[in-house]
């Protein structure tokens, strides 16, 4: 059991975990890559910095530094994160457990653009599993992805509904349980009157289902922090001043949190994210 999980490789969630450890927790930090920091060349208006550095050398930086203060690191994938008296973080790479979570992922994902798929949002399109499986009870359902994530989704819908079939919109997929349908073709349009009542492939063939769980690329911030009953707003994670959500003992920080998307105020919020976390974890200490 650790005392903090941080969920992100980027600024918000190094800056939070260093912070964090020289405030004497005990800190994991989880996170498959630097995400859109790791894709810029150089960054020019970053404070210590004379010459221009790329994303990825000033996120190697930032992990050395973490590591060098305790801060464990581990290279993982989220997949889930659910609380029951303490935070259980599912990853590709197994599961931990904490007293304190902070959510440091960068900004949501775009929604895929897709005929029907924003105008049947809360009727028949969901983005979470857990939170909505029980309502298809019985009936068939689509997953809109083809990774580890989506997954994880078609895992959780396995046991309560009639059926899953997993559409990967033309992307290589993982290897999915038997009983999951598997249709390459990209998505075309969602279909229904009131609710989602099939969807249209790029080929031509109707699948008939009740509904769709959208689960494309990596799990994000938002779509995590809306599993556990965090509050979303203008799709991004709503934090107190202490960057804490509704949620108590966690916590968001950088782009999640909406605002301007620059390293300076993610370095900030991570590093509140941070201290305030170290706090709320050691009442069980």
């Amino acid at each position: 059991m650790r005392d903090i999980i941080i969920i992100g490789h980027g600024p918000a969630g190094v800056s939070a975990a260093i912070y964090a450890a020289r405030a004497g927790a005990n800190v994991l930090l989880a996170g498959k890559d630097f995400g859109a920091l790791g894709k810029t060349a150089e960054i020019e208006n970053f404070y210590g910095h004379p010459s221009p550095v790329s994303g990825a050398a000033l996120g190697e930086a930032g992990l050395a530094q973490a590591r060098r203060l305790g801060v464990e690191v581990v290279q993982a994938e989220a997949l889930d994160l659910r609380r029951d008296g303490f935070f259980t973080l599912k990853t590709d790479m197994g599961n931990f457990e904490s007293h304190a979570a902070v959510f440091a992922t960068g900004a949501g994902r775009v929604t895929p653009k897709i005929d029907g798929l924003a105008e049947f949002e809360g009727r028949g399109v969901s983005y979470c599993a857990v939170c909505d499986g029980f309502f298809y009870r019985g009936k068939d359902v689509a997953v809109l992805g083809s990774g580890k994530y989506a997954l994880n989704e078609a895992s959780d819908l396995l046991p309560v509904v009639k059926s899953v079939t997993v559409l990967t919109n033309g992307r290589e997929s993982v290897g999915f349980p038997p009983g999951v349908k598997i249709f390459n073709e990209t998505v075309a349009s969602i279909r229904g009157e009131k609710r989602v009542g099939s969807v249209e492939l790029s080929d031509g063939t109707t699948l008939t289902v009740s509904g769709l769980f959208v689960a494309e690329g990596v799990a994000g911030s938002t779509e995590l922090a809306r599993k556990i009953g965090a509050v979303i707003e203008n799709g991004s994670i709503k934090v107190a001043e202490d960057k804490q959500t509704n949620v108590p003992g966690l916590f968001a920080a950088g782009d999640c949190a909406g605002g301007l998307k620059q390293i300076a105020k993610a370095v900030y919020e991570g590093m509140i994210a941070g201290i305030e976390a170290a706090k709320f974890a050691k009442q069980f200490s």
